[in-house]
């Protein structure tokens, strides 16, 4: 056996091959082609596989007085071991225990700790339907699924079951292990769709926020911490509207989490009287979004006033407050009640120049349908139809720029309101607070394109349900890695976390019936992550009958 060099295309190529007799005739044959000879010499993953085949060498050569033959190395797959990371905190949140004992009193014949932990990784690193999973299930270095695709199945049916036991644990273990503050949480809502038009219980026609209109889907309302870590969540039927919600969120939420004054932080889409009126019912104050053009003529106009009561802090901000008593009018009861507020108005001249520039843009849209009056009828009224007015004439109707409307708009550029119960909280921390949802935004982009929650593969309710407690898991778990690296001023987005520790590998080889594991040379984020949780990586070259970390 030896190198041996070959030229082609203006390159060197460099490969490992044996000689061997045909009869008389003396052959070649290629075992490995290792690939061109210039990259091969600037490659530190090539030049440490190098040095982990010599320390294999004299591991066998000090068991064994035999001759090392390189020809009897036999290489069969590349493994993940950067799963650990997730592995670990999966076990600091007791899952593991939570897991097997659960199973004990359902009496299942599966591991379903480890199939449910093998789900929750695949999500994590390389995201996948069950199936697709259960056939890569010899991926995980040290990991042992089960053989039976039926329980990748079932657990779901486990998982959905026990929903609201989960959550529970997992609160409690936030708590004390984390110390996390549940003063405030804040609360959103989004859409995931099918590929169909069949609907039942759970999969409706509804609202699409992912522009899907045409397809059915389910709605989910999630609450995180003001670091972005879950708190819970609840599945609704697809065309549940966003401010009917809240309030089932927030039962689940008093009943099982045992919690005193909450804050909750949500966008225009929750803010209905009612809920308002729900809240404070329930002892929660409430920081939202305000539709000031709906509010009372009044505030429009104190809003508006640009010459007095505002400030301007440090940073540029410039805000004003405004005392506002909300009539909520609760019609089956036929009463009317007073919830006292402040109105934070805020005014940036980036979000006045924003919004001058989304007006021009539906004006244009306006003046392009004016050129084609017979498809003004079809747009809806949110899109450039909403500058555009009706003047009936004599031979029919005529439409027209509405300038009015856009002047009216134009007084509106540049502030933005938030409405709030808290009366003794400072304005300026009312702002920083509502500000917080841009993490609950990012959770739900983090859901959709990191963790791959759709497409969803399944088609029965509970099995839906299932699903998504799986990915409520992974998200738990992703969520809790990322605040860590934060603690430890490590920067590391969703994205660089999961290439990292995908980046964490394992080459398995076999030699004179006896397994290896050579370490390849991971990523630094992914080396940087292991440390941080105090992981000890495995050896340069280990037994595999041996291996654990």
């Amino acid at each position: 056996m030896f190198l041996k060099k070959t030229k082609s295309s203006g390159h060197t190529y460099l490969q490992i091959t044996q000689s061997y007799r045909d009869g008389d005739t003396p052959r070649h044959k290629v075992l490995l082609n290792l690939g061109r000879l210039d990259q091969l010499q600037d490659d530190a993953s090539f030049k440490g596989m190098v040095v982990k085949l010599a320390e294999l060498v004299q591991l066998q050569m000090s068991e064994n007085e035999d001759v090392f033959s390189l020809g009897q190395v036999k290489g069969q797959q590349v493994l993940n071991w950067g799963y650990v990371v997730y592995q670990k905190l999966w076990r600091k949140f007791g899952l593991d225990l939570f897991f097997s004992k659960l199973q004990g009193v359902l009496n299942l014949q599966y591991d379903l700790g480890t199939t449910v932990f093998f789900e929750v990784a695949n999500h994590l690193l390389q995201p996948c339907s069950k199936r697709a999973g259960y056939c890569k299930r010899e991926q995980y270095a040290g990991l042992e699924p089960p053989e039976d695709l039926n329980a990748y199945y079932r657990c779901l049916d486990v998982l959905a079951e026990n929903k609201e036991s989960i959550e529970q644990h997992i609160f409690e273990r936030n708590l004390s292990l984390f110390n996390m503050h549940v003063d405030v949480v804040l609360y959103d809502v989004t859409t995931f769709h099918f590929e169909s038009v069949q609907e039942d219980e759970l999969k409706r026609f509804g609202f699409s926020k992912a522009g899907k209109p045409n397809e059915v889907q389910v709605v989910l309302g999630l609450l995180v911490d003001t670091e972005g870590r879950p708190v819970g969540y609840e599945l609704f039927s697809g065309n549940t509207f966003d401010a009917k919600t809240l309030e089932r969120v927030l039962e689940g939420l008093k009943s099982r989490f045992r919690l005193g004054k909450v804050i909750v932080v949500a966008d225009r889409g929750i803010n209905s009287k009612m809920n308002l009126k729900m809240l404070k019912d329930k002892g929660y104050g409430y920081v939202m979004a305000s539709r000031l053009k709906s509010m009372p003529q009044k505030v429009q106009q104190e809003a508006k006033d640009r010459s007095q009561g505002w400030i301007k802090d440090a940073s540029g901000l410039e805000y004003k407050v405004l005392s506002f008593t909300n009539a909520v009018r609760d019609v089956p009861a036929k009463q009317t009640y007073a919830l006292a507020e402040r109105v934070v108005v805020t005014y940036s001249e980036k979000r006045r120049k924003k919004d001058a520039c989304d007006r021009e843009r539906l004006v244009a849209k306006a003046q392009k349908l004016l050129e084609k009056p017979s498809s003004i009828q079809a747009q809806f009224k949110r899109g450039g139809k909403k500058y555009l007015a009706q003047v009936k004439e004599a031979k029919g109707s005529r439409w027209f720029l509405n300038e009015k409307a856009i002047a009216q708009d134009q007084q509106w550029d540049g502030l933005y309101a938030i409405q709030s119960s808290e009366l003794e909280l400072d304005a300026k921390r009312i702002v920083e607070i509502y500000h917080e949802l841009w993490r609950i935004e990012e959770s739900f982009r983090v859901m959709k394109s990191t963790l791959e929650v759709r497409p969803i593969f399944h088609w029965t309710p509970k099995r839906i349900e299932g699903h998504f407690v799986m990915c409520f898991l992974a998200f738990l778990l992703e969520r809790t890695l990322e605040w860590l690296a934060r603690e430890h001023e490590i920067e590391a987005t969703p994205e660089k976390m999961k290439e990292a520790l995908n980046s964490l590998q394992l080459c398995s080889v076999s030699y004179q019936h006896q397994d290896y594991y050579l370490k390849m040379q991971g990523d630094k984020l992914g080396n940087q992550l292991v440390r941080m949780l105090r992981i000890k990586p495995p050896a340069n070259v280990s037994r595999k009958k041996d291996w654990k970390i």
